[in-house]
C-alpha cells in the first residue's frame, strides 16, 4: 500500500512515517519544511520505501503531480500549529491549514483515496471541562488556529457524507518526546527538559495549577496509523491521550529537584489559558482497542536522554 503523509517531516510527523514504514507501507512525505526538517527523516534515508517531496498543500500543481502515485490513503498533519502566530497572523492559518486541507479533499475525492485527517483537542470548549473530554463535548474556537481546524473537521465530514469520502478525524491531546522543538515553539515537555538540563529557570506561567494530558509521541503514531487504516473508523472523530492529566507545577517538580529553579511568571495571555485538560479516550479504545503504552514517567526519561545527547 502506498501512502501519502503530509508535514511527514515534522515532530509528529517523522514518528508516524517510521511506524509506517516499519509496517511495511510504500510512504510518501510532502512537507514545505516551514515548521519540520529534512534531518528529523535522516535515519529512514536509505529506505528505498521513503520518497520525500518538498512542496506545499497550497499548491494544486504540486499536488495534481503528487497524485499521480495513486496513494491508498492519505495522513494529513500539515498545519500552521502555533497558536500565538494563528492569532498574529490569521489569514496565514487559514490558507494553509483551511485551503491546504480543501486542496487535498479535492485530490482524495478525486482518486477515492482514504483521508485521515489530524485535528486538535484545542477544538473543544475547554473553559466548561470539568472533567475528561470526550468527543461529544461542545467545541469552541478560542484561537483562529482552533477555528481553522474546525473548518478543516467540517469540510472533511461534508466529503465523507456528500461524496462517501473514507475520513476519519483525529483529536489528538498533548503530545511529547524527542524530535519535538525544545524552543518556545515546543511543548512544555521539551521546553523543561531542556532547561533541566541547562540548569536554567524553569517558568511556569501563572500558578501552575492548571493541568495537562501527556501522551508520549509513540503513543500518538501508533494511535494515528491504527486510525487511518481501520476501516471500523470511517466517519468517526476519536480522542487519543494518555487519559490522565497533571498541574504544570508537578511536572516541574518531576523534571526538577531543585525546587529553586522552578519560578511562577506572570502570564503573556491569561484569558487563553486551560485550567483542565485531560482526555476520555474511551472510544479509541472501542473503536480501535487503542491504548497508550508509554506512563509519563517512562517518556520523560526517553525524552531526556534523547535531548541529553544533544540529537535536537
Amino acid at each position: 500500500m502506498k501512502v501519502l503523509v503530509t508535514g511527514g517531516a515534522g515532530f509528529i510527523g517523522r514518528w508516524v512515517v517510521k511506524r509506517l514504514l516499519e509496517d511495511g507501507y510504500s510512504v510518501w512525505v510532502l512537507d514545505n519544511l516551514s515548521n519540520g526538517n529534512l534531518a528529523n527523516l535522516a535515519k529512514f534515508s536509505k529506505n528505498t520505501e521513503l520518497n520525500v517531496k518538498v512542496g506545499d498543500i497550497k499548491n494544486k500543481k504540486t499536488l495534481s503531480m503528487l497524485f499521480k502515485n495513486k496513494f491508498d490513503v492519505i495522513i494529513h498533519l500539515a498545519a500552521n500549529i502555533i497558536v500565538q502566530e494563528s492569532i498574529d497572523n490569521p489569514r496565514k492559518v487559514f490558507e494553509n491549514d483551511v485551503i491546504g486541507t480543501f486542496n487535498v479533499l479535492e485530490q482524495a475525492k478525486n482518486t477515492n483515496t482514504r483521508f485521515a485527517f489530524m485535528s486538535t483537542c484545542m477544538v473543544y470548549d475547554t473553559a466548561s471541562a470539568q472533567g475528561a473530554i470526550s468527543e461529544f463535548h461542545p467545541t469552541k474556537a478560542a484561537s483562529p488556529y482552533a477555528g481553522a481546524k474546525l473548518a478543516g473537521e467540517n469540510m472533511v465530514q461534508s466529503y465523507y457524507q456528500t461524496y462517501d469520502l473514507p475520513t476519519v478525524i483525529l483529536r489528538p491531546f498533548n503530545t511529547y518526546g524527542p524530535y519535538q522543538k525544545t524552543t518556545g515553539e515546543g511543548g512544555v515537555v521539551s521546553i523543561f527538559i531542556r532547561s533541566e538540563l541547562n540548569r536554567d529557570v524553569l517558568n511556569i506561567y501563572g500558578d501552575g495549577t492548571q493541568t495537562r494530558d501527556l501522551m508520549y509521541v509513540e503513543d500518538c503514531a501508533d494511535f494515528i496509523v491504527k486510525a487511518a487504516m481501520s476501516d471500523r473508523c470511517k466517519g468517526e472523530i476519536l480522542n487519543a491521550g494518555l487519559g490522565k492529566d497533571i498541574t504544570i507545577n508537578d511536572l516541574a517538580a518531576l523534571i526538577c529537584k531543585d525546587k529553586s529553579r522552578i519560578k511562577h511568571v506572570k502570564h503573556i495571555h491569561p484569558q487563553s489559558e486551560i485550567p483542565k485538560l485531560v482526555c476520555d479516550r474511551t472510544r479509541a479504545n472501542l473503536v480501535l482497542g487503542w491504548e497508550p503504552a508509554t506512563s509519563l514517567e517512562e517518556g520523560i526519561q526517553k525524552t531526556t536522554q534523547f535531548i541529553r545527547n544533544g540529537l535536537c
